[in-house]
């Protein structure tokens, strides 16, 4: 789902808050106990292929390996020390959304039900799963953009909780709200280009393709 840009937090009754993560945006669909990763240029992440291994055997292990899945998320370097997490800087597959489930398409439903269905998927996974769940604060953006600056954070995500998931950027309703004073935001741009387009596929979008087999349903 596109981003639009605000350029000032803000507090909305109406919208979640989370983090806006500094790592590459991915979709993860997850079948017959495989996952594959696709950027969102519809771009397969055969880099990441370790963590997709990491990312299907921590669904398989607690739904079974027949279900289909596809998880919007983001892959990054671990950054977090403490037994809960992976060791630093091995990377792990953030998820912040979900498209299908059990041969459901979601993306008609509200982001708040996604968000719940998301959570109760990944309830069972590993403590110490490269397989992580994004959580998120409901209408407090400014509180939450203030912690991210102090922590030297990119930014924060606002998005609309009862909307669907949409493709189109003029009616996006989720925003990215950068941390402008970020240490890290010289040339990243430039490396995340590289890495996207690194190995070229025919330019289907990836949530297409991952949802196409319900589209005649």
């Amino acid at each position: 789902m596109p981003l639009q840009t605000r350029v000032s937090p803000f507090d909305d009754a109406g919208f979640l808050f989370e983090l806006k993560l500094d790592g590459f945006r991915a979709l993860a669909v997850i079948e017959h106990g495989r996952a594959q990763m696709f950027s969102r240029n519809g771009h397969p992440f055969a880099s990441f292929a370790d963590l997709a291994s990491d990312v299907a055997a921590a669904v398989r292990d607690t739904h079974g390996a027949r279900r289909r899945d596809c998880l919007p998320g983001q892959e990054r370097q671990a950054a977090i020390p403490g037994p809960a997490v992976p060791p630093r800087g091995i990377p792990c597959f953030f998820a912040f959304d979900i498209l299908v489930s059990h041969g459901k398409d979601w993306r008609r439903d509200a982001l708040i039900d996604r968000k719940l269905e998301l959570r109760r998927v990944l309830a069972s996974v590993p403590a110490r799963s490269r397989l992580r769940y994004v959580d998120h604060v409901e209408g407090t953006g400014i509180a939450l953009f203030d912690d991210v600056c102090k922590l030297d954070l990119e930014g924060v995500v606002a998005k609309e909780k009862r909307a669907p998931y949409i493709t189109e950027r003029e009616t996006s309703t989720w925003f990215k709200i950068r941390n402008r004073k970020y240490s890290q935001m010289a040339g990243r741009e430039k490396l995340f280009d590289r890495e996207r387009h690194k190995e070229p596929v025919p330019a289907w979008h990836s949530c297409a393709l991952a949802c196409a087999e319900l589209e005649d349903l």
